[in-house]
C-alpha cells in the first residue's frame, strides 16, 4: 500500500471527489467539463497514485433503462497528452507500422447482432454492463438493423459492433445550441427515454469481434474494410512507418480539425495484429490515445520580431492567434537563430504552438507542407540599431560585440542597480545622468555626490536659494549603503547573458567560492558544474572575460566588498529540499536556519541536491521516489536537525 505526505492525501481524495462527480454527470448526459480538463484530474491523481481504483473504472449509466453485458469490454485507454509521453510509450511498444485513427468525441456504443440482424445497442456503463436503448439506436443515422454485403446477400454475423454515438457540428448549430457542446448534446438524446431527438445522431464505428465461427477479417485495417463493406460509417485509418510519422500526422489533424463535420480529441495508436486478449482488459496496454492537448494549438507564422535586450537580439514569432489554456496567444519565444534553423522554420511555416506549465508560449515543431511557393526566409539584424556595428551570430546567441555601445551600457547599469537593490534610484533618473555623461560605467555610480545628483531633484531656483534634496540625499545614502555586496550578486550584476544569482550560486556551491577562483576556471571546467553545460559555460567565460577589468577595479579600490559570510558555516557546500509537514518547526523556518547556516535551499528534487527532508521517508511521493533514483539520502526532521546540531 502507498504511503503519502499530508498534502498528497489531501490532494488524492480531492481528485477523487472531482472525477467521481464528472464521471456521474458525463454518463447522466450532462457534463460539466471539457475531456482535456477531466484528462487534467486524470493523469494528476494517476501521477499521484497509479494503483487508485478509481482509475480502473468508468462511469455509470442512469437507471432509465434494462442492463445488458457487453460483448466487448468498453474500458479506459492509457493516454498519452503530448509528443514526450507518446515516445515513451513506444519506447515499449515498437511496431513495424502504426495504424492511426481518430479518437472520437461522442458517446460509446456497442451494436450486438445474431445471424446479421440488430439484437440490442447497449451504451458504454462501467466498461462491462450498460443500458439496452435499441430503439432510441435504431433511430440514429449509420444504425444497420441488418447487415448485407449488397442489396441482396445477407452477412450472416453474430457478435459485437463498437461505434461512437456523434453530433454534427451543424446539426448542433442548427437545433441544439442551447447545449454546451456536441458530445453533451449527443449523450442526452440517446438516453431519453421515449427516443425524441436521436434521429439528429450518427453512428461511427470502429471495432468488431465474431463470438461466432472465424472473424471475419485478418488485422486492424481489415476490421475497417470489412465494417465499411457492411454499409457502416468508419473512422479514417492512416499508417505510419514510424513514431515520429505519427506526430507529424497528428500535427495536421490538429490543423484541419475545425473543418471536420464533429468532434475528436485525439488519436488512437494500434498495432496491425487483431490483440483481442489485451483489447479486452480494464486499460489496453498495446494501443494509446494520444490526445490534443489544450495546452497546444496549430497556427501559421506571419512574422519574426527581434527584441533588443542590452546586447542581445532575441527572435518573437507573431503567427495567427490560437486559444491555448483558455488563453488568447499570437507570441512566441523562438529563444535563438540555432532554434529557428533546427525548426526549419520560415514565415508562411504552419507550426504546433505549446504553453505546456510555462508562462511564456513556445513554437515545437514545423508541420510539413507542401506550399513551398509561399514560405520565405525569416530575416535577421545585422547591425547594431543603436552603435551600427556588425551583430555576431553564435548561434545560440545573436548580440552587438561592441562593449563601448551605448545600448549594452546602460542595460549593464540598470541590471547592476536592480541585482544590488539599490533603493530609490529610479530608470528615469539612471537615464537622465546616463544621457548627461555622469554615468558611464558601474564605477561611476558610487562617484556620485549628493551636490551632483540635486540638479535632478530641484530647479535652478531651488537650488539658488541653498535647499538641499531630501531626494538626491535619499538615493546617495543607498548607494553607500550597497558596498558590501555577495559574490552571487556581485557577478550577477554584470549582466552576463543568462546569468542570475541562482547559477553563480551553483558554481559557488561546487567549490569556485572566490572571484578569482571563478575568473582562473576555464569552460571545461564550469560546464561540468549542474545548471551550466557547453553553451552557458561558453557564454559566462566570456562575459566574465569582457567585464573582469571593471571587475577587479571595483574590489582593488575597495569601492565594492565582496562579502563572506558563508566561508566556514556548518551547512557550506549543502543543498536541501523539504516535502510534507514539520513537527518542530514550519517549513519556512527550516529553510532560513539552512540559509542562516550557509547552505542552500531547493523547491525540487535534482540531482546535486544533497539531501531530501520528509518525516514521511516511505511515502510514494513524487519527489521521493525521484530522489531514490538519483541516490540522494532521504533523512526525516530529526536527522536534519542532528545534521546541524552536531556541528555547533
Amino acid at each position: 500500500m502507498n504511503s503519502f505526505d499530508v498534502d498528497s492525501v489531501q490532494r488524492i481524495s480531492e481528485l477523487e471527489n472531482l472525477i467521481k462527480k464528472y464521471q456521474k454527470s458525463y454518463y447522466n448526459g450532462e457534463g460539466e467539463i471539457s475531456d482535456g480538463e477531466f484528462d487534467a484530474l486524470w493523469d494528476e491523481l494517476k501521477t499521484l497514485d497509479p494503483l487508485n481504483p478509481i482509475l480502473h473504472k468508468v462511469g455509470a449509466d442512469s437507471g432509465n433503462f434494462e442492463k445488458l453485458p457487453h460483448i466487448m469490454p468498453m474500458g479506459s485507454q492509457e493516454k498519452a497528452a503530448n509528443p514526450e509521453q507518446f515516445l515513451s510509450w513506444v519506447q515499449k511498444h515498437t511496431y513495424k507500422e502504426y495504424l492511426v485513427e481518430y479518437k472520437l468525441d461522442g458517446a460509446s456504443l456497442e451494436l450486438q447482432y445474431e445471424n446479421g440482424t440488430l439484437i440490442h445497442a447497449v451504451t458504454r456503463g462501467d466498461g462491462h454492463i450498460g443500458d439496452d436503448i435499441t430503439a432510441n439506436a435504431l433511430k440514429m443515422k449509420g444504425v444497420l438493423k441488418k447487415l448485407y454485403s449488397d442489396p441482396m446477400k445477407e452477412i450472416l454475423f453474430t457478435g459485437g459492433i463498437r461505434g461512437e454515438v456523434i453530433m454534427t457540428h451543424q446539426v448542433h448549430k442548427e437545433f441544439f445550441s442551447d447545449k454546451a457542446n456536441c458530445r453533451n448534446a449527443a449523450n442526452g438524446l440517446m438516453k431519453r427515454k421515449d427516443g425524441a431527438g436521436c434521429e439528429y445522431l450518427t453512428l461511427i464505428t470502429y471495432d468488431v469481434w465474431a463470438t461466432n465461427g472465424n472473424q471475419p477479417f485478418n488485422d486492424e485495417e481489415g476490421k475497417i474494410e470489412w465494417l465499411k463493406n457492411c454499409g457502416f460509417s468508419t473512422v479514417p485509418l492512416y499508417i505510419a512507418n514510424s513514431a515520429q510519422e505519427v506526430i507529424d500526422y497528428r500535427s495536421n489533424v490538429m490543423e484541419i480539425r475545425k473543418s471536420l463535420d464533429y468532434d475528436i480529441d485525439g488519436l488512437v495508436i494500434k498495432e496491425r495484429t487483431i490483440n483481442h486478449e489485451d483489447a479486452s482488459r480494464d486499460r489496453p496496454d498495446r494501443q494509446i490515445a494520444f490526445k490534443f492537448s489544450l495546452e497546444e494549438a496549430v497556427s501559421v507564422l506571419r512574422k519574426v520580431e527581434w527584441n533588443e535586450s542590452g546586447a542581445t537580439y532575441t527572435p518573437v514569432a507573431i503567427f495567427d492567434p490560437v486559444e491555448l489554456n483558455g488563453t488568447t496567444v499570437k507570441r512566441a519565444s523562438l529563444v535563438n537563430p540555432r532554434t529557428i534553423r533546427s525548426l526549419g522554420i520560415k514565415i508562411g511555416s504552419h507550426v504546433v504552438v505549446v504553453k505546456r506549465g510555462e508562462i511564456i508560449p513556445k513554437i515545437e515543431s514545423v508541420i510539413k507542407n507542401n506550399e513551398i511557393n509561399s514560405l520565405h526566409e525569416i530575416s535577421y539584424p545585422e547591425v547594431c540599431s543603436e552603435c551600427g556595428e556588425k551583430l555576431v551570430d553564435e548561434g545560440t546567441r545573436l548580440y552587438c560585440p561592441n562593449k563601448k555601445c551605448k545600448k549594452r551600457i546602460l542595460h549593464q547599469i540598470l541590471k547592476w542597480i536592480s541585482v544590488i537593490d539599490i533603493h530609490d534610484f529610479g530608470e528615469t533618473l539612471v537615464r537622465s545622468l546616463f544621457n548627461d555623461g555622469i554615468i558611464l560605467s558601474i564605477t561611476d555610480i558610487y562617484k556620485l555626490t549628493e551636490k551632483t545628483l540635486t540638479p535632478y531633484f530641484l530647479t535652478e531656483e531651488s537650488i539658488s536659494k541653498e535647499q538641499t534634496s531630501k531626494g538626491a540625499k535619499k538615493v546617495f545614502l543607498s548607494i553607500q549603503n550597497h558596498r558590501n555586496v555577495s559574490l552571487a550578486k556581485f557577478i550577477a550584476g554584470f549582466d552576463i547573458e543568462g546569468i542570475g544569482e541562482v547559477l553563480v550560486e551553483k558554481l559557488i556551491s561546487s567549490g569556485l567560492r572566490t572571484l578569482d577562483s571563478i575568473i582562473k576556471a576555464d569552460e571545461s571546467y564550469i560546464s561540468n558544474i549542474y545548471g551550466f553545460a557547453d553553451t552557458m559555460a561558453h557564454t559566462f567565460v566570456t562575459g566574465m572575460k569582457e567585464n573582469i577589468s571593471e571587475m577587479q577595479n571595483l574590489i582593488d579600490n575597495g569601492i565594492i566588498t565582496i562579502e563572506d559570510n558563508m566561508s566556514g558555516k556548518i551547512l557550506e557546500g549543502k543543498s536541501f529540499c523539504f516535502t510534507g509537514e514539520l513537527l518542530t518547526m514550519k517549513r519556512s523556518e527550516a529553510q532560513t536556519l539552512v540559509k542562516e547556516n550557509g547552505g542552500m535551499v531547493k523547491s525540487s528534487v535534482v540531482k546535486d541536491l544533497s539531501y531530501l527532508v520528509t518525516n514521511d521517508i516511505t511515502s510514494g511521493s513524487a519527489k521521493n521516489i525521484k530522489a531514490k533514483q538519483l541516490g540522494i539520502p532521504v533523512i526525516t526532521e530529526q536527522e536534519f536537525l542532528a545534521i546541524v546540531q552536531k556541528q555547533m
